[in-house]
């Protein structure tokens, strides 16, 4: 208990001091050029809210898609030390066949070319 105690009053003292510091340091004097939209040395030509298209939105998606399913498998090394070692591989195997799917889906769909 005592160490918890210890532990939880470092982590306060320390959050505390952080959120000082970072209140107390940073320089809050705006000037034009810091207020601008654009920092580059030029006024801007036309308007900054250009249209994005729906496709790099689809992209990313999938992207975060595939990559949030593949941190399913890391714990995968270590399912040799279960009893009944090959369910693990079963199920593995069952997510590779659905991610692969999926990948197949989208690339039939289109959804992966970038000029049409």
């Amino acid at each position: 208990m005592n160490l918890l105690i210890i532990m939880i009053s470092i982590t306060l003292a320390l959050s505390m001091i952080l959120m000082l510091i970072s209140h107390l340091l940073p320089d809050m004097s705006p000037d034009f050029q810091k207020l601008s939209p654009y920092e580059c040395g030029f006024d801007p030509m036309c308007s900054a809210r250009l249209p994005f298209s729906l496709h790099f939105f689809l992209v990313a998606i999938l992207f975060l898609l595939f990559d949030l399913e593949i941190a399913l498998l890391f714990p995968l090394p270590w399912a040799d030390q279960l009893p009944l070692a090959t369910t693990p591989y079963v199920y593995t195997l069952i997510l590779i066949i659905l991610l692969g799917g999926g990948l197949i889906y989208e690339w039939l769909q289109g959804g992966l070319e970038w000029a049409k």
